[in-house]
């Protein structure tokens, strides 16, 4: 890369870390008025609208072919479905600091998924990663009589959401290599669509018509589906193209500090000494986990 490439590239993914880290605050600011199912149903679909506006002009987006259609949908499934539903309800119920923290760990597991599906080799510093940001983890959620000061519950439901986010990467890497990553976005959100509809249809219907939407909750959906779920997308992809999936994925290790720091000041919740030490052992397994990519 020469030097303009190389700023655009490290611009990209700083705004891409930036846009996920505020999707945490963004879906408090919008569940003060929304449901959490609706908030994913509506946020798909102003971001496919987006993505299909754009396909008219860039001419991005390919056709499946019909042998990969079942692995399309699979894709969805994981995310954005299985995914959005952990995510969702656990933020209903806990901090988006420590929602940030748990989602973080998911590139920890995804060298233990590439070794169960790929037999690829999971070396002793993933595992050592592992256990140190889990250590993380419980200095958060712990008490010092070592009794949840999170709903387990919503912890459960964030390692669904990191456990599909495993599962969806897995998927992206058998599909890349024939389609690019636009089309990918755009069918995932659009089958997303017709996922969650019977959620809405079923638990949040009457709730749905009835949502008095604030200035303040309209803006924060806005956000989620433009930024979050789009641009933040296009941006990350970008880079990844630049500097590899490894190099790219060391960037969302920050995205726990980020959200911590923008919860703190836009959604006043609290930054005690112990959440900042548990967030501080995650990141170190994080990193510690990515020393050999690093290097």
């Amino acid at each position: 890369m020469n030097t303009s490439e190389s700023t655009k590239t490290y611009i990209s993914v700083s705004l891409a870390m930036i846009f996920w880290s505020l999707t945490f605050v963004w879906f408090k600011i919008a569940n003060e008025a929304i449901p959490s199912f609706s908030i994913v149903f509506l946020r798909l679909i102003i971001s496919s609208i987006i993505l299909l506006i754009a396909s008219l002009f860039i001419k991005r987006l390919q056709r499946i072919a019909k042998e990969d259609i079942k692995w399309i949908l699979l894709l969805a499934i994981f995310e954005p479905f299985l995914y959005f539903i952990g995510e969702s309800q656990g933020l209903t119920v806990i901090s988006s600091t420590l929602a940030a923290v748990v989602i973080g760990t998911i590139p920890l597991f995804v060298p233990v998924g590439a070794f169960i599906f790929f037999r690829e080799r999971l070396s002793l510093l993933n595992v050592a990663g592992i256990i140190l940001s889990f250590t993380g983890i419980l200095i958060v959620v712990l008490n010092r009589s070592l009794t949840f000061n999170a709903d387990p519950k919503g912890v459960m439901l964030l390692f669904l959401a990191v456990f599909s986010a495993v599962g969806y990467t897995l998927m992206v890497r058998k599909l890349v290599g024939k389609y690019n990553p636009f089309s990918l976005v755009a069918y995932q959100n659009i089958i997303g669509i017709f996922l969650f509809f019977p959620l809405v249809a079923v638990f949040e219907k009457e709730s749905l018509f009835t949502v008095d939407f604030t200035g303040r909750s309209l803006v924060a959906l806005i956000c989620l589906a433009i930024f979050g779920s789009t641009f933040a997308f296009i941006l990350y992809n970008y880079s990844i193209k630049n500097l590899g999936a490894s190099r790219a994925n060391i960037f969302t290790n920050i995205i726990p500090v980020l959200t911590a720091v923008f919860s703190y000041y836009i959604l006043n919740e609290e930054m005690n000494f112990r959440k900042v030490t548990g967030i501080a052992v995650v990141l170190a397994g994080l990193l510690l986990s990515q020393l050999k990519k690093m290097k």
